[in-house]
C-alpha cells in the first residue's frame, strides 16, 4: 500500500520529470555563506490564510492568476501551498496539459494536501516536501512560482531565493502576494521585498494593490548571473 508521502513523490516525478542535477556549485554551498536577514520572521500559525468561500467571493485566486498571466499549458509551483487553495485553482487554470507542483515544509500539511489532490483526481498536480531555506525545485522548469502569504515566514530569504533562481524558465517569474506591514505582523513591506529580491539578482517587473488578497502582488524575474552567496548584501544591515 502506498503511503501519502510516496504518492507525493511519484506524482512529482510524473508531473515534472526527474529532478535535474543541482546547479553548478550548489552542493558545495553552506548556509553560513549567506547573509542573515536583518528583520523578524513571522511564525507559521496555520495552513489556511482565510476560508476558501470568502476568498472565491472576492475572486482572489482568479485575479492573481489573471495579473500574473497564468494560462493553459503552463508549469507553475505553489510554495507554502498549505491546504491547497491556490494549488486547486492553478490546476484548473493550467488544465490537463499544464503542471502544478505544490510544496510545503510541514509533512502533515503536505500529506493532507496530497490526499486532497488524489481525492479530486488532479493528475496534473504533484505534491512535494520542501525545506525552509531551499525549495529543491527541478531546474529550468517553471513559468511561474507563487509565494502567497508566506514570504514573511522565510527565515533565510537570501538562501531561499538563491536556490529558487535555477528553477525558472526563460521569462519565468516569481509571484509574491503579501500584506504591506512588518514581517513580524505577517506581512512584508514592499520596499523590503524589492531589496531582498534585488540582492539575489531579481528585478521587479510589476507591483499592484491586491485588496482582495489583503495586500499587494509583486512579480520578479531573475536577471544576469546569480551572485555568489558571499557577495550578497543583506538589506538594512
Amino acid at each position: 500500500m502506498r503511503t501519502t508521502a510516496s504518492l507525493g513523490l511519484l506524482l512529482m516525478v510524473a508531473a515534472c520529470g526527474a529532478a535535474s542535477p543541482p546547479a553548478a556549485g550548489d552542493t558545495k554551498v553552506k548556509p553560513s555563506e549567506f547573509p542573515t536577514a536583518h528583520r523578524p520572521v513571522a511564525a507559521i500559525v496555520s495552513d489556511r490564510w482565510s476560508n476558501e468561500e470568502e476568498r472565491d467571493r472576492l475572486r482572489e485566486a482568479g485575479t492573481v492568476m489573471d495579473y500574473s498571466g497564468v494560462r493553459k499549458g503552463m508549469t507553475v509551483a505553489d510554495i507554502g501551498a498549505g491546504e491547497g487553495y491556490y494549488t486547486i485553482r492553478l490546476a484548473q487554470r493550467v488544465g490537463p496539459d499544464g503542471r502544478v507542483l505544490a510544496e510545503d515544509i510541514l509533512p502533515a500539511v503536505r500529506d493532507k494536501l496530497a490526499e486532497r489532490v488524489t481525492r479530486e483526481a488532479l493528475d496534473m498536480v504533484s505534491v512535494k516536501l520542501g525545506t525552509p531555506a531551499d525549495p529543491k525545485l527541478p531546474e529550468n522548469s517553471f513559468d511561474r512560482v507563487f509565494l502567497v502569504h508566506m514570504y514573511h515566514e522565510i527565515a533565510s530569504p537570501y538562501e531561499f531565493l538563491w536556490h529558487l533562481r535555477p528553477s525558472l524558465r526563460a521569462g519565468g517569474r516569481v509571484v509574491v502576494v503579501d500584506a504591506d506591514r512588518p514581517t513580524q505582523n505577517h506581512g512584508t513591506p514592499p520596499a523590503l521585498l524589492d531589496c531582498e529580491f534585488a540582492a539575489v539578482g531579481y528585478v521587479r517587473v510589476e507591483r499592484r494593490a491586491m485588496p482582495s488578497a489583503g495586500g499587494y502582488l509583486a512579480m520578479y524575474e531573475a536577471r544576469g548571473a546569480r551572485p555568489e552567496p558571499g557577495a550578497i548584501k543583506a538589506c538594512g544591515g
